[in-house]
């Protein structure tokens, strides 16, 4: 791995990423990521998490709010 500066972009949505990256998830799992702009999703309702697939849009139309989901919630 080569030292670099990356740029993080934070949009009120995704997090922006200059890419190639490399996300590591809390559960260990790993994704790569070689476009030059990476949207890592912040709202955890993407199909494709960790990165984005827009779905935040579906629920900012519904309810006119982008606030984070609870993935785990009624899961015990």
């Amino acid at each position: 791995m080569t030292a670099r500066d990356t740029t993080v972009r934070i949009t009120g949505g995704p997090v922006l990423v200059d890419g190639p990256v490399v996300v590591h998830g809390v559960d260990g799992s790993v994704v790569r990521s070689e476009r030059f702009v990476t949207a890592v999703c912040t709202c955890r309702r993407s199909k494709i998490y960790p990165l984005c697939d827009a779905s935040h849009r579906e629920v900012r139309r519904a309810t006119g709010s982008c606030a984070p989901a609870d993935r785990d919630a009624g899961a015990e």
